[in-house]
């Protein structure tokens, strides 16, 4: 009777146990849902009739603004989970993501929308890194490896439910909608943490280290304005470029000299002297920086090159969703005969060949075989995200398992920030050098709105008339997106070198 008792007992744990793995996951599954949803509004965003008129530095900024405060924030988020319980630091950034929300979704310009996209940073900077911790502190080791393939999966989700279910929004609502959807999906999630999500607390809780977390904060938010700004200018030499760079760089060196000097430290620094943690931080870093990049440039492809609908380009996206989640799940299974470090190179090829395939893309490449390169690129990345993740939260000790996570998600927010912002930039520039040629043949009043991207080159085309322009558009849009391929596919090639260093055959 004890038995059956006992077995019964085990059994409640367990559903407690995965029930508060949904929860991480679908809070988790949240935030990419509203990165991937943005991406489909951009264009609807930019017409002064549906949208708000915002030209192309605002939609840059609206998109920017968030990975900005989220990123410099992150650190703070996962310090202030191991101080008060992530319990605490994911219902509060639950509750501010979804007030930001309901303001971004009712905003009157593009400066507004910019801003209340940065309050939705600094709740997913709260949320993100307490959900991974969440995982580790309440799952056993046998079941943590599923686990954070799951959460890992989250991304995944996101990207797949965000453009279908964008495209349909956009379709009926108008674009507000988009950011409203956010508030139903948080009250659910905040009713779980609330029925499911134990407090985690250390009984010897440690102090804050204000000046740690005030240095990171200011450390990585110059760093990463910066990153955004060089993109945005395609002037990397540029003083407003440079400048915060440096003083980014200098703030983080400065944190990481308080931290070896501290003694309550916000997080252990000796770690990234562990090979696993900094080839771990590292692929993941060159993992989003490539799939960011590419599918920035892919949005663009589908609804300027391809003439797609934001429905219609959002599900042939989906593809890479359906890849990712399908890499995270069988990425356990693959690592226990591979090893970490021949799956994790394994799936950067995998990916890195499929960047390498845009080259072959034009206005003529059969719609499903886009959708199998991105099924494969999804895939490829997929294999990448868990194995990573559980190996480097493996070397974390107990205490500082907010911290690590956060460190985790601040990797993967700088590698998709830089993605966004270099390989964007160098989209721009080689679009720049491309339709300089047909520039001239246009009236002054029109020339800088053609010559800036191939949407307003299409509509200027459109209202002058003059239908040679969209074929010109297209070939230097198609030109630059070779371009900003080559640079993605060399890059990450780097990462796969600096994966095969720091892993040991024997992970």
């Amino acid at each position: 009777m004890k038995r059956v008792s006992g077995i019964a007992e085990e059994q409640r744990r367990s559903t407690r146990t995965w029930a508060v793995v949904a929860v991480a996951v679908a809070a988790q599954t949240l935030l990419w849902l509203d990165n991937s949803i943005l991406n489909i509004a951009m264009e609807t965003l930019a017409d002064p009739v549906r949208g708000l008129g915002a030209n192309a530095g605002e939609l840059a900024w609206a998109s920017s603004s968030y990975s900005l405060v989220l990123a410099a924030a992150m650190f703070a988020g996962g310090a202030l989970g191991d101080r008060y319980g992530p319990r605490a630091t994911l219902f509060a950034g639950l509750l501010l993501f979804s007030v930001a929300s309901a303001l971004a979704a009712f905003s009157r310009s593009a400066v507004e929308l910019i801003a209340t996209r940065g309050l939705m940073g600094l709740g997913s900077a709260l949320l993100m890194p307490a959900t991974l911790a969440i995982i580790v502190r309440t799952t056993s080791e046998a079941q943590r490896s599923r686990a954070i393939a799951l959460w890992a999966s989250a991304s995944g989700l996101g990207v797949a439910l965000g453009p279908v279910l964008g495209g349909a929004l956009l379709a009926r609502f108008w674009w507000g909608s988009v950011f409203l959807i956010n508030v139903p999906i948080v009250l659910a999630c905040l009713v779980g943490v609330v029925l499911f999500v134990p407090r985690l607390r250390f009984a010897d809780r440690r102090p804050l280290d204000p000046l740690g977390l005030v240095l990171s904060v200011l450390g990585l938010g110059s760093l990463v304005y910066g990153i955004i700004e060089g993109g945005q200018r395609a002037d990397w030499a540029a003083v407003g470029v440079l400048v915060p760079l440096v003083l980014g760089v200098l703030l983080l060196a400065w944190f990481v000299l308080v931290q070896r000097s501290a003694a309550h430290p916000s997080f252990d620094v000796g770690l990234f002297a562990v090979r696993q943690f900094t080839g771990g931080s590292t692929a993941l870093l060159f993992t989003f920086f490539g799939l960011t990049g590419q599918l920035f440039a892919t949005a663009f492809y589908l609804q300027g090159i391809r003439g797609l609908t934001p429905l219609g380009a959002g599900l042939v996206m989906v593809a890479a969703a359906v890849g990712i989640v399908v890499g995270n799940l069988v990425s356990p299974r693959i690592t226990d005969h591979l090893t970490v470090r021949w799956t994790v190179v394994g799936g950067m090829l995998l990916a890195i060949a499929t960047f390498a395939s845009y080259l072959a893309f034009d206005r003529g490449t059969p719609i499903p075989l886009l959708v199998v390169v991105l099924l494969v690129q999804g895939f490829g990345m997929g294999l990448i995200s868990a194995p990573i993740t559980t190996a480097m939260m493996a070397v974390l000790p107990p205490r500082v398992v907010g911290a690590g996570s956060a460190i985790n998600s601040a990797v993967r927010q700088v590698g998709g920030a830089l993605g966004t912002a270099v390989l964007g930039s160098v989209l721009t520039a080689s679009y720049h050098r491309e339709i300089a040629p047909a520039l001239p043949r246009l009236p002054d009043a029109v020339r800088d709105q053609a010559g800036e991207s191939a949407q307003g080159a299409r509509a200027v085309a459109a209202a002058v008339r003059e239908p040679w322009l969209v074929d010109a558009a297209d070939h230097a849009f198609l030109q630059a997106m070779y371009t900003s391929s080559i640079w993605a596919t060399l890059l990450s090639l780097v990462g796969v070198a600096f994966v095969i260093r720091c892993f040991r055959p024997d992970r």
